[in-house]
């Protein structure tokens, strides 16, 4: 086991060798087991970001678990489309089309209200859905894009939820990246709506999947004690179809060794069937938990965090009652 770990932890600081298919290939020898066939079986799940690469992977996953899935987008044609997929190839799936902008706070408010009214319970929701933009782009609230598409409207979509995931037992899984590693916490509103300076898409990207990392600990330490767990992951590097649209030489350069999009799935759904313990920090990458911050980074200034919990908050018109 000392052995593994080592190994594991090697594997994970390179960085190259831990984050492509070569880590989750020496992985799966030590790892805890898959989930029992049919584990999933009457249970329900949401999987946002849907349409495309891991979201649609994920959503075929918990399929063979046995789950009913409601797959979400925000393009109805779209979304349709990779449901006939879905149908054709899991024919004894209950597949559930939602379509939402989850960018949109007004959209995500008056959806989530609809899917509370439809679904009384919810067992697992993977905030999947993403984006990159090459400019400031603002949402229809006036947000900067990426910030409200992975941070606020999960956020609001997850108070929206509450109820029919306290019912279940519901586990909340946000999909980040290892990128987030290389950026910081911004915590005045200039920062967090990137207007502070030049705008640089991917930088963006990093600042908000970092920020996906602090709220979803935060949430877990809001409801720590309770029957609601909410955790964070990174899937490594996979072939997607962002990833050829934004990292185009990225893509070219490491191409052979990217991992698929079931295998950048895997551990959402691992997490969400098999409910593994957690601790603070609560960040996972190949079904085990990982540092939210390197060896040479400061862990999160407590007065930092508590200013961008309170913008979310404010932003989102949703309770103040962080831990």
């Amino acid at each position: 086991m000392a052995i593994t770990q080592v190994l594991d932890t090697a594997l994970d600081r390179s960085v190259v060798l831990g984050y492509t298919s070569l880590g989750s290939r020496l992985r799966r020898r030590w790892w805890p087991a898959d989930p029992e066939p049919g584990s999933m079986a009457g249970k329900r799940v949401l999987v946002t970001g849907a349409t495309s690469g891991i979201g649609e992977a994920m959503a075929a996953s918990f399929a063979t678990l046995g789950a009913t899935v409601h797959v979400l987008g925000r393009n109805a044609e779209k979304l349709a489309g990779v449901a006939r997929r879905l149908r054709l190839d899991h024919p004894a799936t209950e597949f559930v089309e939602e379509v939402c902008d989850v960018g949109d706070l007004a959209a995500v408010r008056a959806w989530g209200a609809d899917f509370a009214d439809r679904v009384p319970g919810l067992d697992g929701l993977v905030h999947n859905a993403g984006t990159v933009t090459d400019t400031r782009t603002e949402s229809p609230q006036g947000h900067e894009l990426q910030l409200a598409v992975h941070v606020l409207g999960p956020h609001l979509m997850t108070e929206l939820l509450l109820d029919a995931l306290t019912a279940s037992r519901g586990m909340v899984v946000w999909m980040s990246t290892g990128g987030m590693y290389g950026a910081s916490l911004e915590s005045d509103p200039d920062g967090i709506e990137y207007r502070d300076g030049d705008y640089r898409g991917l930088k963006a990207y990093a600042r908000t999947k970092r920020m996906q990392v602090v709220l979803a600990d935060a949430w877990a330490r809001r409801y720590d004690g309770t029957d609601v767990r909410v955790e964070s992951m990174h899937p490594g590097w996979v072939e997607t179809p962002g990833v050829a649209s934004h990292l185009p030489t990225f893509r070219k350069l490491t191409r052979p060794l990217l991992r698929t999009a079931e295998d950048g799935a895997d551990t959402a759904v691992w997490l969400i069937a098999t409910r593994p313990d957690s601790a603070p920090g609560h960040f996972w990458h190949d079904r085990a938990q990982r540092p939210t911050t390197f060896g040479w980074q400061r862990e999160e200034d407590p007065a930092a965090v508590a200013r961008f919990l309170e913008y979310v908050a404010i932003t989102t018109e949703t309770p103040p009652d962080w831990d």
